[in-house]
């Protein structure tokens, strides 16, 4: 694989670049990393622009610089990269290396979700919920929740348990939002945790007064 790096095979560049990032069979180094991810980006590699974006953004082998991880996130993002997509958007959503726009960043989430990505899937679900820069619609919100809770997001699943709790997109149905909150409270899921706790608690009133 290194050999074929430095003979300028971008997908070699960033696989050595991700081997460093991760420490797989060489010491970790995130300096190294970045520069084998540069050496992709510049050839056009999608995934290296995506990992290059992200370490600018988080500072990881470089100075933190909200500008260049816009940058090389929008070059991955316009060759269709959903993970890239759902980073520039949430850029966006933020305001950092670009003006804050949540009508962009709501372009990029539904670019995203419609690729699959759950994280986008649940932050598009999020704004159709609140009705946020987008017309307000439940049913949306619902088909996104469930799109990202079947990938096994857990806040999809505990907000998605939600909506069928208070019939917001789907008819109120309590088996489902049970089922929905347990899958999340298994993933460590707070919120899904004490809304599965009030429902046996009121549960458990319930039985008590019919006895």
């Amino acid at each position: 694989m290194r050999a074929a790096a430095q003979t300028g095979d971008p997908q070699a560049q960033f696989q050595l670049g991700v081997s460093y990032q991760n420490g797989q069979n060489v010491p970790q180094d995130y300096v190294e990393a970045v520069k084998w991810f540069k050496r992709a980006a510049e050839q056009n590699d999608e995934l290296a622009q995506c990992y290059l974006g992200v370490c600018y953004w988080m500072g990881q082998g470089v100075p933190q610089e909200f500008g260049e991880a816009a940058k090389w996130l929008r070059e991955a993002a316009e060759q269709g990269d959903p993970a890239a997509q759902f980073n520039l958007g949430t850029l966006y959503e933020t305001g950092q290396g670009v003006p804050l726009n949540l009508a962009e960043a709501i372009k990029w989430y539904r670019e995203s979700a419609n690729r699959g990505y759950p994280a986008a899937q649940f932050n598009l679900g999020v704004f159709f919920e609140t009705g946020q820069v987008v017309q307000q619609d439940f049913k949306s919100a619902v088909k996104w929740y469930l799109a990202a809770a079947e990938q096994e997001l857990a806040d999809a699943q505990c907000n998605l348990g939600l909506c069928y709790q208070t019939g917001r997109g789907v008819p109120k149905d309590s088996g489902q939002a049970v089922k929905w909150f347990i899958k999340a409270a298994r993933q460590g899921n707070k919120t899904a945790q004490h809304n599965l706790g009030l429902h046996y608690a009121a549960e458990e009133n319930a039985q008590n007064q019919e006895v």
